[in-house]
């Protein structure tokens, strides 16, 4: 068995796993089916009141004029950047070199789009207005990510996204927002999803993150913008004929944690502080401007999978399922707190902090 499968195995059978909501298995489907009338009629190829109900419900929370459910973000975000691009007449956009489009879908933007991404930014460092503003090509589209996931769920401040915000606007770019941790990020900004959104003219959340729903997306803006999508939406292949299993847990488990968003912030940021004290870990960001973080480890995955995994048979607390060998000797994991951290006692937490210590000293002197 590998070291990854290794310590996957060992974090399932983990008494107290930290992270998540729970398994992913067919009981989060079965939850959410409870408390659904079984006469409730199913939505056809993107009509029908439970489609029509929840995105009604979504461009409200997120104060858009429409929303659209699409199956996947991949979907939406290429869709909503095909339309801008398209509306201005130039296929250019700009992102992070760490963005999703970029590095996760195959090129599938510039296969199936043709646009052209101008990458903002170096790889460890968020976008600034600075880089927007020194743009030496013409886009149609830059397209920001709150938080910036692949590099700790970094966040730039407020009054940042304010300015970047004003000055596309001043230029004519459109602004969109890669949301798939939208909701997670409103209690560091003091900020509704809604005026968050009021900067952008395009909005992706994600309904299986946070939220835990088993898939799903919205994609919000004007009333222009979500009666173009769906054209694309069939274009795409997404126009199924029903998606109500993933709209319906996405509308439960909506209900269910959205008011949590920042009692997970704080548990995030309890969890890190603690991580940080220990020897050969660090944090990224310092402290947590969401419920995700990375922890990076001074070692390489090899010599920590075994540690890991002897602190949870320890003392049932797993900490993460996954570890990826980082630069120099060193890995890092991501830690996403969700409903389970509350069920883990603080003295296990503590005692499975003092054994990592112990043993990450043990390793590195």
């Amino acid at each position: 068995m590998s070291g990854s499968q290794t310590l996957s195995s060992a974090f399932k059978q983990a008494a107290y796993p930290v992270g998540g909501h729970g398994a992913r298995d067919v009981q989060v489907l079965k939850q959410a089916f409870d408390v659904v009338a079984g006469n409730l009629e199913s939505d056809m190829y993107g009509r029908g009141k439970v489609i029509e109900d929840f995105q009604s419900k979504m461009a409200l929370y997120l104060g858009k004029e429409s929303a659209r459910f699409f199956p996947s973000g991949t979907m939406a975000q290429q869709i909503a950047l095909r339309i801008w691009c398209d509306e201005k007449g130039l296929k250019r956009v700009a992102y992070h070199p760490l963005c999703h489009l970029e590095i996760h879908e195959q090129d599938a933007m510039k296969e199936l789009h043709q646009i052209e991404p101008v990458l903002l930014a170096d790889r460890d460092r968020l976008i600034t207005l600075e880089d927007v503003q020194q743009l030496d090509k013409d886009i149609s589209c830059l397209l920001l990510e709150l938080p910036q996931r692949e590099i700790g769920g970094q966040l730039p401040a407020f009054e940042e996204v304010e300015a970047i915000s004003a000055y596309c606007r001043g230029k004519g770019i459109k602004l969109h927002l890669d949301g798939a941790r939208l909701f997670e990020i409103t209690p560091y900004y003091q900020k509704s999803a809604a005026e968050i959104c009021a900067l952008f003219d395009s909005v992706y959340v994600s309904f299986y993150k946070g939220i835990g729903g088993i898939a799903g997306a919205i994609l919000a803006g004007d009333s222009g913008l979500t009666e173009q999508s769906k054209v694309w939406k069939r274009r795409h292949g997404g126009d199924l004929i029903s998606l109500y299993p993933y709209i319906i847990s996405s509308d439960y488990y909506f209900d269910q944690r959205i008011g949590k968003m920042a009692q997970y912030y704080e548990e995030a940021k309890e969890l890190a502080a603690f991580l940080s004290e220990c020897e050969g870990v660090s944090i990224r960001p310092g402290v947590p401007v969401s419920n995700m973080f990375h922890v990076h480890f001074k070692l390489p995955e090899e010599q920590v999978v075994p540690i890991l995994v002897s602190v949870g048979e320890a003392t049932g607390v797993g900490l993460t399922s996954w570890l990826s060998n980082a630069e120099a000797g060193t890995c890092y994991t991501e830690i996403s707190i969700g409903d389970r951290y509350a069920n883990v006692p603080k003295e296990k937490i503590r005692e499975a902090m003092r054994l990592l210590d112990e043993k990450m000293k043990e390793a590195t002197e």
